[in-house]
């Protein structure tokens, strides 16, 4: 991790800015990755509300229940606070420091309670999701975030390495997936968000429950797999199988998938659009004859969410920039049958070319 963090005034003024060339009037954002990309509190959903309120002029201040102000000073000592206690109306408190004429923005996950209390305070006022200020400064990863981000994906690497010393062959999946979430845990994740482990013709759901299924040899099983290390996500997939005798068409289903992703790869760049890069691993999948068992998209862009833009898919023509952090994860599904899946994150580096995060072993590795 760098040593010096980010400057969460300077994203703020950042955010103002954007504010103002849009002519809207502030910002309220609720808990989420917004609050946290602004400001560095990392607060829990809850009834009672939380919000930030960003003028477009850069005033701000968080507006918080009492009993949480403690950790929101220590989270973000640079932030001016109001604090509310039990019987107040906070969204008429956050509400009253909206002092610009104009629309505001509200956060994207903001609860719809709390969007339809602020409209009522907020008369004569349209309201606009956050995004339409946070995405374009939430994009470009700075040095801080990249950094962050493979760190995350390193430790989901060497989860990855160890899963491959435990046995599969009669464990069930829920076995499978508890040992990924202790190995993620010991690798430096301080959050767990999924352990997908779906083997057989469970392979063949892309997010597929983990469940009480018992894995047998001859199984293909996919992992997917990430979580949080210090508030920035891994997310990774892998195609194992159990024991040495596969059959031609699982080797050869990995071979296309692993191929379409080198196509991605490939692809990936400055200046490339987000669908181009979809396109180019849909190709090699539909020339081998799978077309229609590649069933997703093949990125999603990620950093403080798991999943968040840029979004690789047809019909996005948006640009690729330096900053840009989002997975390639092309994948083949054979109803009743089995899938493989191959996942990495990647990076447009500041040169332009894109750089994988992840670097554990891409091919089919054989476990028993």
């Amino acid at each position: 991790m760098s040593t010096e963090g980010p400057s969460y005034a300077d994203r703020r003024a950042r955010a103002a800015a954007a504010l103002a060339q849009r002519g809207l009037a502030a910002l309220l954002v609720s808990p989420g990755a917004d609050l946290a990309y602004l400001t560095g509190y990392r607060m829990f959903t809850s009834e009672r509300l939380t919000c930030l309120v960003l003028d477009r002029d850069g005033g701000a201040a968080l507006v918080c229940p009492e009993l949480e102000a403690p950790r929101a000073s220590a989270a973000a000592p640079d932030l001016g606070r109001v604090s509310w206690r039990e019987t107040d109306e906070p969204h008429a408190i956050a509400a009253g420091l909206v002092r610009s004429d104009g629309d505001v923005a509200v956060a994207d996950q903001m609860w719809a309670a709390f969007v339809l209390k602020f409209q009522a305070a907020l008369p004569d006022r349209a309201f606009h999701p956050a995004s339409e200020i946070t995405r374009a400064l939430r994009e470009r990863k700075d040095a801080h975030e990249r950094e962050a981000l493979r760190g995350a994906a390193e430790a989901a690497d060497r989860a990855y390495s160890r899963i491959l010393e435990r046995p599969f062959a009669g464990r069930t999946e829920r076995e499978v997936g508890a040992d990924l979430a202790t190995f993620l845990r010991e690798e430096g994740h301080d959050e767990i968000g999924f352990t997908i482990v779906a083997s057989g013709p469970n392979g063949a759901s892309p997010h597929h429950e983990t469940g009480a299924r018992r894995i047998a040899k001859g199984d293909a099983v996919v992992l997917d797999f990430g979580g949080g290390r210090e508030g920035y996500r891994s997310d990774i997939t892998r195609t194992v199988h159990v024991g040495k005798d596969v059959e031609a068409e699982k080797r050869r289903v990995h071979d296309v998938v692993r191929r379409a992703q080198d196509a991605s790869y490939t692809a990936a760049r400055r200046g490339a659009s987000a669908e181009s890069v979809d396109a180019a691993a849909r190709t090699v999948i539909a020339d081998a004859g799978y077309g229609e068992l590649f069933i997703h998209r093949v990125g999603h862009g990620i950093g403080l969410d798991g999943h968040e833009h840029p979004y690789l898919v047809r019909g996005n023509a948006q640009r690729l920039e330096p900053g840009m952090a989002f997975s390639i994860e092309p994948g083949v599904y054979l109803p009743g049958r089995f899938g493989v899946r191959i996942e990495d994150i990647a990076l447009i580096d500041d040169d332009g070319h894109v750089r994988p995060l992840n670097r554990a072993d891409r091919s089919l590795a054989i476990v028993g």
